[in-house]
């Protein structure tokens, strides 16, 4: 007999969701998170939640504890060539296109609902191995307590990357990303900006009165940018943009490399990649989240009342169900940065034709604002 019918390893706000939207389904449910408690409720990142996982969110019943700013216009651009395209939310009947929330604060919502149902979470504890059966997987865990070893009849891998092995796929950006909070002279008014560079993109998200920043850069132009002061920094963020908003300053600096990794396939015998264990992606037009959400929402619909829930049938049928918005979802967001990184004349001319383009066919513009709020499949 197994210990648990699912282990979510990862605390993460992909695991927290996938065990809270379990947490009514009858099944035994352990989450095995690798950081204390009070490091993930205090991530700084902030995450762009799209509307249709607003609509996720909501039926956790977590989205009214969350002080999520919305972004209802999200103006796109690129330096030193024409074209631009507005999106907004009034064009699609919504209440926002998106949202911008703390990483933490999801995670806080997340694991406070958590904490009110029968699922328990394991903190600072490590999946040391996992040894795949044919009824079970065998999990060895590392905690407080010593060493344990539990039995799932699915494992759901929501931790860390998706690994190195023959099954994963991955490019190197050569890029960096550098993130930090900035204060606007006056009211953002709820828009979003995505200005693209040679370097690579630029975002500006509303979140609360200030903007969470998103520059993108190459790793040798990384060092230098790393090295200036405040009122310098905040002046290079300033060129980028442009005069479509002014910035008055800019908070503590935090950065990242860039690089695509994903599996080729998320599952393995009765084990389920979610999230950033199954896909990392360019940070681009802020779609990483979204996918993992509907993952998420996808499995738990899949298992809620399966016997077995690791059953190789279930699970290669989730995964065929997911290959279409994975695929588009990864394709888009690669796709966007190998064109708009590229500086040749003619290429910079079709993106700026592009850009108009959307900007005067609003079915066109439509269509591609529904698949980032929804995904591949634009549902529901």
């Amino acid at each position: 007999m197994t210990d648990v019918d699912i282990l979510v390893v990862g605390g993460g706000p992909a695991g927290l969701a996938l065990a809270l939207s379990l947490a009514r389904s009858g099944k035994r449910i352990v989450v095995a998170d690798a950081r204390e408690r009070e490091v993930a409720t205090t991530d700084p990142r902030a995450l762009a939640l799209a509307h249709g996982s607003r609509l996720i969110l909501e039926q956790l019943g977590v989205w009214d504890d969350l002080d999520a700013t919305p972004i209802e216009t999200i103006h796109i651009s690129q330096r030193n060539g024409f074209g631009r395209t507005v999106l907004r939310h009034t064009e699609l009947d919504v209440p926002a296109l998106g949202y911008v929330v703390s990483a933490g604060a999801l995670i806080d919502a997340l694991r406070r609902a958590v904490d009110a149902t029968d699922i328990e979470v394991r903190d600072a504890t490590l999946v040391e191995a996992l040894s795949p059966g044919d009824s079970a997987n065998t999990a060895q865990l590392t905690g407080p307590d010593g060493p344990a070893t539990l039995s799932a009849r699915l494992v759901a891998r929501a931790e860390g990357g998706p690994g190195n092995d023959a099954c994963v796929r991955a490019r190197n950006y050569d890029q960096l990303a550098l993130i930090a909070t900035v204060c606007p002279r006056d009211s953002h008014n709820h828009t979003a900006f995505e200005r693209f560079t040679t370097e690579g993109p630029f975002a500006l998200l509303p979140l609360g009165n200030h903007y969470a920043s998103v520059l993108v850069v190459s790793e040798t132009h990384a060092e230098r940018l790393t090295a200036l002061d405040d009122s310098a920094y905040l002046d290079h963020l300033q060129q980028t943009v442009g005069g479509r908003t002014r910035l008055l300053s800019v908070g503590p600096r935090m950065h990242f490399p860039l690089a695509l990794r994903y599996r080729k396939t998320i599952v393995e015998p009765r084990t389920a990649w979610l999230g950033n264990a199954a896909q990392t992606l360019h940070p681009v037009a802020g779609q990483g989240f979204n996918l993992a959400l509907r993952d998420v929402h996808t499995l738990s619909r899949a298992v809620r009342d399966a016997t077995d829930p690791g059953s190789p049938a279930l699970l290669a049928a989730w995964a065929r169900a997911r290959r279409l918005d994975r695929g588009g979802t990864i394709g888009f967001t690669d796709g966007l940065i190998r064109v708009f990184t590229t500086n040749v004349p003619p290429i910079s001319c079709a993106r700026g034709f592009g850009l108009f383009t959307l900007d005067v066919c609003p079915p066109l513009r439509n269509f591609i604002a529904r698949r980032m709020m929804f995904g591949a499949r634009a549902w529901p």
